[in-house]
């Protein structure tokens, strides 16, 4: 014996249209969207498109802010090649990118694991605040103290040395010791940042894991090894990408700590471009310097994600 299905009222009823917009007030919302956004976008033209622009276009000039600017084509890229300044800046770059950043997530990925061990809730939040706190300090203040600490007739570094019958070492007057301690004052600043990025990687890593491994017999470095390390990657890209962009364009410390002494040991490419606009006043040659860092810097960002895709592990 069959049904029969009696239409509801809410089902016989028509469907309502949608409403729709005025046209004044999707005027009205379109330009209070652009009123909002201009700020924003008035100050990255100004502060930012509008320099990069001019510094591509001095690059093909001859200018001394004096006299009226000489359009010489790529002769400022040409005269790089051949300057000795410029190559041993770039050297010394390149040397201090890699032995920082390696330190650097060497040195925060130790301490993450070791904050995110078995540790007292308010340890771990005590190490977090302190191993961040460097990176809030100004990098010329910062760089100030520890050239009083590590001078070589009065500072406390060589003090503490002589107090244990250890010789008094040059710190800021030898080549070895100069870059020594700008990579170590360096990394002691920054190293915070790429610590937090790890302690969130290592958070995210599901606990079970670790659990599942223990009962097939893996402890200790073996699960630091097969588990922590491939989960970590993405992580562990993004630290690195951040840090070598970072410490390419390092200028603070060697200028503040040595003025690229002695000689040109700890002289970067950065400070060749202060040199060259404000105390040499050849605005061209800085530009052309600071494009060709800075197709360096989007060169070596491109080769690492091209590279990470045969490290990074997306779980």
């Amino acid at each position: 014996m069959s049904t029969a299905v009696v239409p509801t009222a809410a089902a016989d009823a028509p469907k309502a249209a949608p409403t729709a917009v005025p046209r004044a007030d999707r005027r009205a919302t379109r330009w209070l969207t652009w009123l909002f956004l201009a700020p924003t976008l008035l100050g990255l033209g100004l502060f930012t498109m509008v320099p990069i622009l001019g510094s591509i276009v001095l690059a093909f000039f001859r200018w001394d802010i004096i006299s009226n600017p000489e359009f010489v084509g790529l002769s400022n890229f040409a005269e790089l090649a051949t300057d000795p300044t410029v190559r041993v800046s770039f050297l010394n770059t390149f040397g201090f990118v890699i032995i920082a950043v390696t330190l650097q997530l060497a040195v925060a990925l130790f301490l993450a694991v070791l904050v995110q061990s078995r540790m007292p809730g308010w340890m771990r939040t005590f190490f977090r605040s302190a191993f961040f706190f460097p990176l809030i300090l100004s990098a010329a203040s910062v760089s100030l103290v520890m050239a009083y600490l590590f001078n070589a007739e009065f500072g406390l570094v060589n003090a503490v040395l002589s107090a244990i019958n250890l010789p008094e070492v040059g710190w800021l007057t030898t080549s070895g010791g100069a870059i020594t301690v700008v990579i170590l004052v360096y990394v002691w600043q920054n190293f915070g940042f790429t610590f937090l990025l790890f302690v969130g990687g290592l958070a995210s890593i599901p606990r079970d894991v670790y659990e599942a491994s223990s009962i097939d017999g893996a402890t200790g470095l073996k699960q630091f090894r097969a588990i922590t390390l491939p989960l970590l990657s993405p992580t562990t890209l993004v630290a690195s990408v951040m840090a070598i962009i970072s410490a390419l364009q390092i200028f603070d410390q060697p200028y503040v700590l040595t003025r690229g002494g002695p000689g040109d040991a700890t002289r970067t490419a950065v400070m060749v471009i202060f040199e060259s606009a404000f105390q040499q006043l050849e605005f061209g040659r800085a530009s052309a310097i600071g494009i060709v860092l800075t197709l360096i810097i989007i060169g070596v960002t491109a080769l690492q994600f091209r590279l990470s895709r045969r490290f990074v592990f997306y779980s």
